[in-house]
């Protein structure tokens, strides 16, 4: 399969929250993938390469506006294109 359109670059932040700064709506019409600690992980709602972390719901717990709860892991983070 071709794909015509050139990907961006993936940033060193990015989160899949819309509402947030770190939101980048061009890279999600792309499927991405993470991985963390050597294992590809589904559940990432935002990461940061640079300082190793990312976050992820924690549980079925949400806050008062509706939205899950995170939680940040630590450790080794690679983001790529499937």
């Amino acid at each position: 399969m071709n794909d015509t359109k050139t990907r961006p670059e993936l940033p060193d932040r990015l989160s899949g929250n819309s509402r947030s700064p770190h939101h980048v709506a061009e890279i999600f019409e792309h499927e991405i993938g993470i991985i963390f600690n050597g294992k590809e992980r589904f559940d990432v709602e935002e990461y940061c390469i640079s300082e190793g972390w990312i976050m992820v719901p924690a549980g079925k717990a949400l806050d008062r506006r509706g939205q899950p709860l995170l939680m940040k892991r630590k450790g080794t983070v690679e983001a790529f294109y499937r």
